[in-house]
């Protein structure tokens, strides 16, 4: 397909920014509906300006993490599957109405053969004032291109 990235497309050291979303109250509510984590740190605004660490809710880390996939252009690459993830770390919260971003760097490239390869990406999400939110390495397996 003409402007997919197969395996082969990607270099070492490659660097690439995402659009940016702003994540709402909506998105968290939708979040703790989905998954039942009703945890008084994201659904609960008197306690978590009052007993929580923040001052303030914040999001979920899991929904700041599937509002990042769903920033990468997936649709342009030829996933085969998901490989999975590898040192996440939540460096700072994630407040409602922050507007995120993600950055990757491709780290690593690990040809499996006649199939494919998993690229690595290290990926961070950022908000709107640069801070970084979530750091972590992504992997995908991709397929190669096609003889």
């Amino acid at each position: 397909m003409e402007g997919m990235r197969y395996f082969e497309d990607y270099r070492l050291g490659a660097r690439e920014r995402s659009p940016a979303r702003t994540l709402t109250e909506t998105h968290v509510v939708q979040f703790c509906m989905l998954t039942g984590d009703w945890f008084p740190l994201h659904s609960d605004k008197e306690w978590a300006s009052s007993e929580g660490p923040f001052g303030r809710r914040i999001a979920h880390g899991f929904l700041v993490l599937s509002l990042a996939s769903g920033l990468l252009p997936l649709q342009d690459m030829a996933i085969v599957a998901f490989y999975g993830m590898d040192k996440v770390r939540f460096v700072a919260p994630t407040f409602i109405d922050d507007t995120l971003h993600v950055e990757t760097e491709v780290v690593a490239l690990d040809d499996k053969g006649a199939k494919g390869g998993v690229v690595t990406q290290h990926a961070q999400v950022v908000d709107h004032q640069g801070a970084v939110k979530a750091d972590y390495l992504i992997k995908l397996l991709l397929r190669k291109q096609p003889a």
